[in-house]
């Protein structure tokens, strides 16, 4: 995973679940799995919080492990708040096109950039009753780029 300082956030990428090095994925046109996840949470230390890193971690896991994957509009609920700290009210995850990251292509395949957004238990409940994109575009009102932060 790759953590960059930008203005007010850390930009977090994860990196292997596209083929980096040689074509190990069976579609000739998609890279890997197709994407790489990002996240981006407020900068508030020297380096990212550890629990972002670990969330992002747990979702590759995941996706390794289980062989599902995610797109954009899907929406996970991990069962508790999504720092591992009770002080948070972001209790979900939603996915969307990274609002910045355009997809690439690469000898490998193509490839586009997913990025992970904490949303709380009422967004979530929103999202089932409309659709993950409306609320998304809701919180992007606020912050175009989807910084997740465990304080809201």
């Amino acid at each position: 995973m790759s953590a960059y300082r930008s203005a007010g956030y850390w930009l977090l990428v994860t990196f292997g679940m596209t083929d980096l090095f040689s074509k190990n994925s069976d579609e000739l046109d998609v890279s890997g799995w197709g994407y790489e996840l990002t996240m981006r949470v407020p900068v508030d230390a020297d380096q990212p919080p550890a629990w972002s890193l670990r969330l992002l971690e747990r979702l590759v896991d995941y996706v390794f492990t289980s062989g599902r994957s995610f797109t954009e509009g899907h929406r996970m609920d991990p069962g508790g708040p999504i720092t591992g700290l009770a002080t948070t009210r972001l209790r979900a995850l939603a996915f969307a096109a990274d609002p910045d990251l355009p997809p690439i292509d690469s000898p490998y395949g193509s490839a586009r950039f997913l990025t992970v957004v904490g949303i709380t238990a009422d967004e979530l409940d929103r999202m089932k009753a409309t659709t993950t994109a409306e609320v998304l575009s809701e919180l992007a009102e606020r912050s175009p780029l989807l910084v997740t932060d465990p304080t809201r």
